[in-house]
């Protein structure tokens, strides 16, 4: 049975319950398929059928022509008011074009002669064009609106002849200096990074927060399970505590962990200045760079450590590493020297070769930037038990004033400043 044979809602039914065969070929033709759909609804007189013999022949009609029922409830509603299926443009309100594509054509040019310059402009160049040369071409346009010049710049004929691409701008947030910190002898300036533990199998590892002082470099790290402001604000709080001597100057590339408000607040709330490294100056931030590596890695690796790990693996910084790296591991100052030609020479001297807390002491009235209730009798004692066995620990966030305490570690894990190192 072929498609044109069913001339009956039996015939209907049995087609679309797939109880009758019935050949047909898919209609690519829009013209074709809609002359179809009308001669099926001449056929069957659709507009005098029950509402349950109106749903067999759309359903009929939506299997054959492959559209879906909202398609065919507008064709058959098309036919039911024109009397025929039409597949023409449903009519609008066409308002009259009063700039042509000359016209157009004419603002791409003038945009080219005068590197696009704004509506105002433009529109007094088109006046003068046509009031003072008395250039034909310019008579519609010179008294064309200034909003309508940028209409006509989003048209398509406009975007044809002529497009143009901005640049991305740079934008400028008002959160820390943009310089390098000059500390001129005076500890307090911190160089700040963050250090990622590794990822694995799609789940983060936690975050070191690494603060280094630039001039003695003393060494803190608050290990954190993410670098969120939950998360980063109190380890912020605990680096600028751990350090014996008062915080002046803070210092971080430009990531979003630390260029934010609440940082900002934070440290000017404490009065510390904020500063961020200078674009193409990828020195800035060296140093704690530098430590990244030769402290951080070669102590923790590179490997994974879980999130939910952060709370002992700070315990160990404060336990261990704290203590170990100011006051056992020696460090290379270097000493400038200017040749005759007046270039700068950097060279690490062995009696340069400290400590940071050697370092420390070793500035010219150094008791000055110690913090209040700390004394270097206090941080001789920590080094030295320290190196006994007793290992001491940084300054916790919640002291009221920032003091060092020390407490008894365990001797097999750290029982002297080799094993240390090994933590």
């Amino acid at each position: 049975m072929k498609l044109e044979e069913i001339r009956t809602l039996e015939d209907v039914q049995a087609f679309l319950e797939g109880t009758q065969a019935v050949v047909f070929e898919v209609i690519d033709s829009k013209a074709v398929r809609y002359r179809w759909i009308e001669r099926v609804l001449i056929r069957f007189n659709y507009s005098k059928l029950s509402k349950k013999q109106r749903g067999l022949v759309i359903r009929l009609l939506m299997k054959v022509s492959g559209y879906s029922r909202q398609q065919v409830a507008r064709l058959v509603k098309c036919h039911r008011t024109k009397g025929r299926v039409s597949c023409g443009r449903v009519g609008g309100v066409r308002f009259a074009r009063r700039y042509t594509e000359q016209d157009i054509a004419l603002l791409v040019e003038t945009d080219r002669l005068h590197d696009v310059p704004n509506g105002l402009a433009v529109k007094k160049i088109f006046e003068r064009a046509w009031v003072e040369y008395g250039d034909e071409r310019f008579r519609r346009l010179a008294t064309i609106s200034v909003s309508h010049i940028y209409n006509l710049r989003k048209s398509a004929s406009y975007q044809r002849q002529r497009t143009w691409r901005a640049k991305t701008q740079s934008r400028q947030i008002d959160i820390g200096t943009r310089k390098r910190p000059q500390p001129d002898g005076k500890p307090g300036y911190l160089r700040v990074d963050t250090v990622h533990q590794g990822d694995q199998d799609g789940r983060k590892g936690l975050y070191h927060i690494n603060a280094v002082d630039q001039v003695t470099q003393f060494e803190c790290v608050v290990s954190v399970e993410k670098i969120t402001e939950r998360h980063l604000i109190p380890a912020l709080q605990m680096l600028i505590d751990g350090f014996p001597f008062e915080i002046l100057g803070f210092h971080t590339d430009n990531g979003s962990e630390y260029i934010n408000y609440k940082v900002a607040e934070l440290l000017n709330k404490l009065h510390i200045e904020f500063t961020k490294s200078r674009t193409r100056h990828s020195n800035d931030n060296a140093l704690v760079e530098c430590k990244n590596g030769h402290v951080i890695r070669k102590l923790l690796g590179h490997a994974h450590i879980p999130q939910d790990c952060a709370g002992a693996v700070n315990e160990f910084n404060r336990s261990c590493l704290f203590v170990y790296v100011n006051y056992h591991r020696p460090c290379l100052f270097a000493k400038r020297e200017v040749d005759e030609r007046g270039r700068q020479k950097k060279l690490y001297p062995y009696e340069r070769v400290q400590t940071p807390y050697e370092k420390l002491k070793s500035l010219p009235e150094a008791w000055q930037y110690l913090k209040p209730g700390v004394s270097f009798e206090q941080l001789d004692a920590l080094a030295a038990n320290g190196a006994a066995g007793e290992v001491g620990t940084a300054p916790r966030s919640d002291d009221p004033i920032p003091a060092v305490r020390s407490r008894r570690a365990d001797r097999s894990s750290c029982a002297s400043v080799d094993t240390e190192a090994q933590c």
